[in-house]
């Protein structure tokens, strides 16, 4: 066993009602942080390709992630947030200080996922519905996968540089998307953006002692992984597997740990 360093710290996790955001929120919990959750409720997808599991999931509150940490005697708040919205993210640094105090490890892990192409095709690979880019796609999928995670970052940054804190991490969840994201086209390039602005916090903040790193998770079985995808899973990449949201969960703690503490400015690709 390894002593992460982590007990008395403040986590903000956006996006964690369900899937990887709640799998960190608990591994985090279980080292001593205390977690303020934040989620928005969507609507169904309502498409024979998702799982029915998959809708029920997206369109829970935060209750059972958080009282699953209080009953391990863990620390944990939720808030239901609009990552539309510019104004977010002061609010939410307002709301976690009060219940905990100043967030000292922010998890940008929300996505406004869409499924959008340059292309007439209107089905991807897996029979999933798509869209040609336009004005919405680009948008909502920007407002919450790149504009957020600035703002948010934003907001962390000045409130430790104002009040002198010298250990901070921040982390972000990515994908494929500096390489192209094909039939995901505007959630590739958010995923791209979303990248450049926490490498360049790495840069900015280190003086201040904030690491800031993505994760780049595998395919992972939050409740959308159906046959398709999971036979895909397991013809390709070195492990041949489908991951879990534990397992990405524990490679976030580890660089929000003490060990973690030299490793900054990566993008940490899993399998």
């Amino acid at each position: 066993m390894i002593d992460t360093r982590l007990a008395g710290k403040v986590a903000l996790i956006t996006g964690a009602n369900h899937g990887i955001g709640a799998a960190i929120a608990i591994a985090l919990a279980a080292e001593g942080v205390s977690v303020f959750v934040t989620y928005k409720r969507l609507p169904p997808l309502d498409h024979p390709a998702y799982p029915e599991a998959y809708d029920r999931h997206r369109a829970a509150g935060a209750d059972d992630v958080v009282r699953r940490i209080r009953e391990a005697g863990g620390q944990a708040e939720s808030a239901e947030a609009d990552l539309t919205d510019p104004a977010t993210p002061k609010v939410l640094f307002d709301q976690a200080e009060k219940a905990f105090g100043p967030v000292e490890i922010l998890v940008n892990n929300a996505s406004g996922w869409r499924s959008d192409t340059f292309t007439p095709t209107e089905r991807d690979g897996f029979g999933r519905p798509l869209r040609p880019v336009d004005a919405e796609t680009h948008g909502g999928q920007f407002a919450v996968d790149v504009r957020a995670p600035a703002l948010l970052i934003a907001e962390f940054a000045r409130r430790h540089i104002e009040r002198g804190a010298t250990w901070g991490r921040i982390i972000g969840l990515t994908s494929e998307g500096p390489q192209g994201f094909p039939s995901e086209v505007s959630y590739g390039a958010a995923k791209a953006a979303q990248e450049s602005y926490t490498m360049s916090a790495a840069h900015e903040l280190g003086p201040y002692g904030v690491t800031a790193n993505m994760v780049h998770p595998p395919i992972t079985d939050t409740g959308w992984v159906n046959e398709e995808v999971e036979k895909l899973a397991r013809t390709h990449g070195p492990l041949r597997s489908v991951g879990q949201p534990e397992d990405v969960a524990e490679v976030i703690t580890f660089l929000a740990s003490h060990q973690g503490r030299r490793v900054t400015a990566q993008v940490v690709k899993m399998y």
